[in-house]
């Protein structure tokens, strides 16, 4: 994929505060919603959110420090995709139907006791990105690497990272309003 960094980052920017105003919607949900469950092999809405916040622990800090790192006044305009960037983005991105995925243990929230604070957490998580993303204009999206969650021995370029955390928030809203449909809600 290559696109205009400006592009790629006002897309990952409404994206963001598309997924900001999701979240704000299910604060006016009961705990009691927000805790239900369809089966105990499916997560709860808040669940949902506390596996993204497990996530944001790890990318916020992340990519703070690597673009707290890179040059500044280098960035391209013209952001190309990593080969293994674009298919993980691109994996996390919901099918019509909502395509299962293996989580690690560490980020598997499933019974965990959790109220509208984790919901809170979300949004201000989300806040953040909002600011790394506009911090990200000043450097170069290809030429800065991140560690990825799930192994301390792949990098990715920093323009996939942000599509990858983007796209797997999307993703879990999409997981928690189907939760909510279910519910009948």
């Amino acid at each position: 994929m290559k696109i205009e960094n400006k592009v790629l980052i006002e897309d990952l920017v409404n994206r963001t505060k598309e997924n900001i105003n999701q979240a704000e919607t299910f604060l006016q949900k009961s705990k009691e919603t927000l805790n239900w469950k369809e089966n105990s092999d499916k997560w709860s809405v808040l669940e949902c959110f506390e596996h993204l916040n497990r996530y944001g622990d790890f990318y916020i800090p992340e990519i703070t420090n690597r673009i707290q790192a890179a040059p500044t006044n280098t960035s391209s305009t013209l952001f190309k995709s990593g080969l293994l960037g674009n298919y993980f983005a691109e994996s996390m991105l919901p099918k019509e139907k909502l395509n299962k995925m293996k989580t690690f243990k560490s980020m598997n929230p499933a019974g965990s006791q959790l109220d509208k604070s984790v919901i809170e957490k979300f949004i201000r998580q989300q806040k953040q990105m909002l600011d790394l993303l506009a911090q990200s204009r000043k450097i170069n999206l290809a030429k800065t690497k991140t560690a990825i969650s799930i192994s301390k021995w792949i990098k990715l370029k920093l323009g996939d990272t942000f599509r990858v955390v983007i796209y797997h928030n999307y993703r879990h809203l999409v997981q928690a309003t189907n939760v909510l449909k279910a519910m009948g809600n």
